[in-house]
């Protein structure tokens, strides 16, 4: 079989040194020799392929390093992107950005400061003084030289929890992972996740490490529904969608802070020019060029023709994805694409299946920037380094919430789609494990990023990248959820922005401890045992629908109530033909329950939401029914 010596095209951003800032630790590299029983030839066998493709085309195999930052260049960046640069005297920034510290957690909060508090460190030993200092937003008192000491020194108590936590659990063993395999464990996506970390770290990590036995078998996890239910990535707003990525970005960061983790991001790539119009063109081209044609597309139509094919015929193909078609029959192909796919000519029904898989994974290689996105590919594939398989999941989650709508929905695309090719496997031949060894090169290898791989690390690095693919395919559905405490944050953000915080002296606990406050409020209006609301279903009906909430409600109830009652007479009907059609035809899972307003943008509600619950939380939405959108429309 082929080895990593073999192949000088090793993997790209799985780097020297971790993104993570820690060497492979003991539990990864138990968990990686469990995985020895667990063939890598295929991954070896499509790094030779890459390889063998990218030499045809006479293109490098990698580019040189990237640059190193200088000290506050990543924090300035990091505070850019997690909404914040009008702490660095950015006049030119929204005010508005400084609601979001009025959302942190404990563990958030001191995520941020620490970046801050490097900022301001580097820009003193530059004897440049910043426009705004961090000690004169958070009133930090003393001097600037004597708080710089302090901070050193006497750190914040916060801090030097969690540092002394981290210290000590450098030195013991957490080797785990798969704990229970085929059991089932409960993920919980209330509390923030760097808060559960720090709640581990006072206690001990796991009570009973446990090593990987089986490398098919891995832990099953199950979402417990609160009150409130469960919100899938596309229930949101895009409106609201857009202020997750900054808050999933300071969780990241005070979870990988938790857990000792340093996370490095590369610089965003500048994307080259092209004169093709498929492959090779910026995913945001690509979808930009499909809207034109199909208005609301998310996924590349190119993307869809190749998946809708081999969903169609290749399924059952033995070996897809594995079995390389022909590189000169894939070049072609891809030529008459670029000249035909749009105009409709292209015939699908004529190409090889192991040809079409070869087109898919060429089309996600030649993305100018990586799928996962050039600056979090390096924190994607140190994901393995995470001892606990609950925290690396934890991670994943967060980091899909961060990538680009676009990015994160072809991502989501293609992974459903493997999820399709690993259930077919009794005739296909490929495993969970296969499929991921295939994937994986094409994911994490990029000509347009740094390979250069630390020596006797390939196998480890290798495994590691696959053992993340197979994470993303096996648990995709509870990485595509917005967790709970996010959505109690954009709440809190939505909320702030209207009462307008002032953020000048007062600290970020004064913030926290304002929101507390709130809370307590909320919680004692939480006694109402019962509430008549109004629900719109303006596409039927006329008249709104008067709803008894009590605390057994549930929004699979009002659903019921509506259709049952939606023919009885004294409702004013917008279309006797619509109504018709629906009442003929409609059941309770093609209709959704919607919460608009108030304090939320829109949300399409969870079946299991207890109403009485969300109505304390955010009385002032309106409540309104709408049709399942991935329903065939009925009117």
């Amino acid at each position: 079989s082929l080895s990593a010596r073999n192949c000088p095209w090793k993997m790209n951003q799985l780097p020297a040194k971790s993104p993570l800032a820690s060497p492979l630790s003991e539990s990864a590299n138990s968990r990686l020799e469990a995985l020895d029983s667990l063939s890598m030839d295929s991954f070896w066998l499509e790094v030779e392929n890459i390889k063998q493709s990218a030499e045809a085309e006479q293109e490098e195999c990698g580019l040189a390093d990237v640059k190193t930052q200088e000290e506050g260049e990543a924090e300035a960046e990091w505070l850019q992107d997690a909404g914040l640069s009008e702490l660095l005297g950015d006049p030119s920034s929204d005010k508005d950005n400084l609601v979001l510290l009025s959302t942190l957690t404990r563990t958030q909060a001191a995520a941020v400061q620490r970046r801050l508090d490097t900022y301001s460190r580097s820009r003193r030993r530059k004897n440049k003084q910043p426009v705004r200092d961090v000690r004169d937003i958070f009133r930090v008192a003393g001097s600037q030289e004597k708080a710089a000491e302090k901070e050193e020194s006497s750190p914040d108590p916060l801090w030097h929890n969690l540092r002394t936590s981290n210290t000590q659990r450098k030195s013991q063993d957490y080797s785990c992972t798969v704990r229970n395999p085929g059991k089932e464990e409960l993920f919980n996506m209330d509390i923030a996740y760097s808060e559960q970390a720090a709640v581990l770290l006072k206690g001990s990590f796991l009570s009973e490490p446990r090593k990987l036995k089986d490398g098919n078998a891995l832990t099953r996890f199950k979402i417990p529904k609160g009150r409130l239910g469960v919100t899938r990535i596309g229930d949101l707003s895009a409106q609201d969608m857009k202020k997750i990525p900054t808050l999933a970005l300071i969780e990241l960061t005070a979870l990988c802070d938790i857990l000792g983790f340093e996370l490095k991001r590369n610089k965003a790539a500048k994307l080259k020019t092209t004169e093709k119009r498929l492959f090779g063109v910026p995913l945001n081209t690509l979808l930009e060029n499909d809207q034109k044609l199909l208005p609301n597309t998310k996924v590349p139509l190119l993307l869809q023709a190749l998946l809708s094919c081999l969903e169609k015929r290749g399924l059952e193909t033995e070996g897809i994805l594995r079995v390389s078609g022909s590189q000169t029959r894939i070049k072609s192909l891809e030529q008459k694409l670029e000249r035909d796919f749009y105009s409709g000519l292209f015939r699908w029904d004529e190409v090889h299946q192991n040809d079409v898989s070869g087109l898919l994974k060429r089309f996600i290689r030649e993305l100018p920037a990586p799928l996962l996105t050039a600056e979090y590919l390096p924190a994607f594939a140190a994901v393995q380094n995470i001892p606990d398989l609950k925290q690396r999941l934890q991670a994943l989650n967060l980091l899909i919430l961060i990538l680009p709508e676009p990015n994160r929905n072809t991502l989501k695309a293609l992974l459903e789609f493997l999820s399709k090719v690993v259930s077919r496997e009794n005739n296909n031949k490929m495993n969970l494990w296969n499929v991921s060894t295939v994937m994986a090169p094409n994911l994490f290898m990029h000509k347009g990023l740094p390979n250069k791989i630390p020596e006797g690390k390939e196998k480890q690095l290798a495994e590691g990248a696959a053992d993340v693919v197979r994470m993303m395919i096996h648990y995709q559905d509870l990485l595509w959820t917005v967790s709970s405490f996010l959505v109690a944050q954009v709440r809190k953000l939505n909320e702030s922005s209207s009462k307008r915080y002032q953020f000048c002296d007062k600290r970020i606990k004064n913030l926290l401890r304002k929101i507390h406050a709130d809370k307590d409020k909320v919680e004692k209006n939480q006694g109402e045992p019962s509430k008549i609301v109004k629900v719109h279903a303006s596409l039927l009906l006329k008249d709104s629908l008067e709803v008894h909430l009590n605390n057994a409600t549930r929004v699979a109830d009002v659903l019921r109530q509506f259709q049952k009652n939606l023919g009885q007479n004294g409702w004013n009907i917008v279309n006797t033909v619509n109504f018709l059609k629906c009442n003929n035809s409609m059941e309770c899972t093609n209709l959704l329950l919607y919460e608009v307003g108030g304090n939320i943008g829109e949300h399409c509600l969870d079946p299991d939401t207890y109403l009485l619950d969300l109505y304390h939380i955010n009385p002032h939405a309106e409540w309104i029914i709408k049709q399942n959108p991935s329903y065939p429309r009925m009117f």
